[in-house]
C-alpha cells in the first residue's frame, strides 16, 4: 500500500486531495497531530515514512519542506509556485508532448498553477506543431470561482456582510506580474509572457480561461487548430468539446467538482477565441496532483478522480 504524507492538508487544495485519496483502498494517509503540523522534525519524519509527499503550502514553506526531505526517494509533487519554473523539477502538466513519461521517471513535480493550465493548455500545442509563433504577442483572460484565493477569499465571499460588494465579478493582478506568468510563458515556449486579466467572482469552483486569437496570428486555418487539439485531447482526462451549453452560452462553473477539461474553438476565420473550462480545485489543482501521482506510481491516470 502507497504511503502518502499531505503536508498542508488543511488548505483548500490539500483538503480536495484528501477528501479524493481518503476513497481508496491502495492509499493509506499519514497523519500529523495539528500541534507537530509546523515543528521541523515531526514532518521530516513524516516524509521519510512517505512513498509520496504533497506539498500544500507557501512557497517559502514548500521551499523549507523540501530541505527537510532532502535525497529522500520520496516522490514529491508541490502545488505552490516555488518550483514550476526550475530546470530540476519535471512541470506536472501530463498532456503536453513528452510530459507524461518525464512524470513518470520524476521524484519532484510540480504542479501548474489553475489559470496557467487553462493558458498552457491551449497555447502550447499551437506552439509546438508550428500554428502559433513562439513571438506571437498573446491576450488572456480567466473567470474563476472564488476558491481558488484560499481560506481568507472563502470566508470573505461566505460572509452576508459582503454580499452586495461581491456579487460582481473583479479584475485583479491588474499590475501584470501575476504568479503565473512565468509557467505561462516559459511551458509554451513563448518569448512574450501574455496580457493577462485574471477575474474572480461570486461563484465557489470552475474555471474558465480565453485566449483572443486573431486570425492573422494563426499560421493555418481554424480547422488547422480544431483538428490539433482533437488529436493531442482524446481523454480521459483533457477532451475538446467544441460546443457551447445548451442556452448558448458557457459557464465557468459547469466543472466545478470535476477533474477533467474541456478545450473548445469560437468564432470565425478573423477572430477565434480558444477555451478551456475545467474546476480550478481539479484539474487546475488537487485534481491535477493526484492524476501526477497516479502516473508516477505507474496506475492508470485517472485512478480515483471525478470525471464527467
Amino acid at each position: 500500500m502507497t504511503k502518502v504524507f499531505i503536508d498542508g492538508s488543511a488548505g483548500t487544495t490539500g483538503l480536495r486531495i484528501r477528501e479524493r485519496l481518503a476513497e481508496r483502498s491502495d492509499i493509506e494517509l499519514l497523519t500529523i497531530s495539528d500541534d507537530l503540523r509546523k515543528d521541523p522534525a515531526a514532518r521530516a519524519e513524516k516524509f521519510a515514512e512517505s512513498d509520496v509527499a504533497f506539498l500544500c503550502l507557501p512557497d517559502d514553506a514548500a521551499r523549507e519542506a523540501v530541505g527537510l526531505i532532502g535525497d529522500a526517494k520520496t516522490i514529491v509533487i508541490d502545488t505552490s509556485t516555488a518550483h514550476r519554473v526550475s530546470p530540476d523539477w519535471t512541470y506536472g502538466f501530463a498532456e503536453l508532448a513528452g510530459q507524461r513519461e518525464k512524470i513518470a521517471k520524476s521524484k519532484r513535480i510540480a504542479n501548474p498553477g489553475c489559470h496557467a493550465s487553462g493558458f498552457i493548455a491551449l497555447v502550447a500545442p499551437l506552439v509546438a506543431a508550428g500554428l502559433l509563433s513562439k513571438d506571437a504577442s498573446l491576450s488572456c483572460f480567466s473567470l474563476t470561482g472564488y476558491s481558488g484565493g484560499g481560506k481568507k477569499m472563502i470566508a470573505e465571499y461566505e460572509d452576508p456582510a459582503n454580499a452586495e460588494r461581491l456579487q460582481a465579478p473583479r479584475i485583479y493582478g491588474l499590475s501584470q506580474v501575476h504568479k503565473h506568468l512565468p509557467e505561462m510563458q516559459l511551458i509554451p515556449g513563448l518569448a512574450h509572457p501574455p496580457v493577462f486579466a485574471p477575474i474572480v467572482s461570486s461563484f465557489y469552483a470552475g474555471m474558465a480561461v480565453t485566449v483572443e486569437l486573431p486570425a492573422n496570428l494563426l499560421n493555418g486555418s481554424v480547422s488547422d487548430a480544431i483538428e490539433l487539439y482533437k488529436t493531442v485531447y482524446r481523454g480521459p482526462i483533457v477532451k475538446y468539446a467544441g460546443a457551447a451549453d445548451p442556452d448558448g452560452l458557457l459557464s465557468a462553473g459547469v466543472f466545478a467538482g470535476r477533474d477533467d477539461m474541456e478545450i473548445s474553438v469560437f468564432g470565425n476565420e478573423e477572430r477565434i477565441l480558444l477555451i478551456s473550462r475545467f474546476d480550478n480545485l481539479g484539474k487546475g489543482a488537487s485534481g491535477a496532483a493526484i492524476q501526477n501521482m497516479n502516473i508516477a506510481l505507474g496506475l492508470p491516470e485517472e485512478t480515483g478522480l471525478a470525471l464527467g
